[in-house]
């Protein structure tokens, strides 16, 4: 399994990244991580480990096909997770597009859309659902399957991380746990035909990641293919800019870390450095 990208990151890709908030990375996954994960998400998919955090999507709004899973801080609790975190190329792509010279595990989350789930993923930001600001913090969404457009492929507001917005926390399977007074995120699947946006999305082969700013506004439809299932794992990463920020109506960490507010948080027990420059030029 390999622990570099399997391909360069190019000067191309940071800028593409910098300027949309988004970049697709072909082929940087060897096929022993993505079967090892395969395996792996299919075995904590109905896991009862105490630590596990399932939102059953399809389930929890009524749904009568498909399904509509997702985990998260899987890596916590299953060492396959913690291996592909801390030592798949997650951490340095990651650190490449920050620019970053350390970076640590902010959580791993598994998205699994079977076929026929009509859920659509809405629109929506990450940041506002998370307890952290800055701007070297992002998102390294791994395809495990081939992705196409019919069973759910991902779509972007190109430049959407710079418009100064801070949209309501969207939660899939609509927990009332997450009020809040901000806006709410518009329905952009609506504004296809505006001028004022430009939409992107890929189709993926199984190993192929996106990379993904935590402002950058995206969703997703549901997966309307008969027999193909839709796998990712986004690993979230962070580096020395990123600060603690508790708001209300943010996610509970696991491990709970007591961080005052505006610290980095630099707790190794919770989020470990998985890379840095020193380290991996030795």
């Amino acid at each position: 399994m390999n622990q570099k990208p399997l391909n360069p990151i190019t000067a191309q890709d940071i800028a593409q990244f910098q300027a949309d908030g988004v970049v697709c990375l072909r082929g940087m996954f060897d096929s022993e991580w993505i079967g090892r994960m395969q395996k792996a998400v299919d075995r904590i998919m109905d896991a009862h480990n105490p630590l596990a955090r399932p939102r059953e999507v399809t389930q929890a709004l009524g749904g009568t096909s498909g399904r509509y899973h997702i985990n998260s801080f899987v890596w916590h609790w299953d060492d396959d997770f913690k291996d592909y975190v801390m030592h798949s190329p997650n951490a340095e792509i990651a650190a490449t597009l920050m620019g970053a010279d350390e970076v640590r595990v902010f959580y791993d989350q598994v998205f699994v859309k079977e076929p026929n789930t009509v859920e659509m993923t809405d629109w929506h930001h990450d940041l506002p659902f998370w307890p952290m600001r800055g701007e070297q913090i992002l998102s390294v969404w791994v395809a495990l399957t081939d992705v196409t457009h019919e069973n759910s492929a991902l779509e972007y507001i190109a430049g959407s991380h710079r418009w100064n917005k801070f949209y309501r926390a969207a939660i899939p399977d609509k927990d009332p746990n997450f009020k809040s007074t901000l806006e709410e995120c518009p329905n952009f699947s609506e504004l296809k035909n505006d001028p004022q946006y430009r939409f992107l999305s890929w189709e993926m082969k199984a190993g192929d990641c996106l990379v993904h700013h935590p402002l950058t506004v995206h969703g997703a439809a549901g997966n309307f293919s008969p027999t193909k299932r839709r796998a990712a794992i986004s690993t979230r990463y962070f580096g020395p800019d990123a600060t603690w920020d508790p708001r209300p109506a943010t996610m509970k960490v696991t491990g709970d870390p007591q961080l005052p507010a505006g610290q980095h948080p630099s707790h190794d027990g919770v989020f470990p450095v998985a890379w840095r420059r020193a380290a991996a030029m030795a």
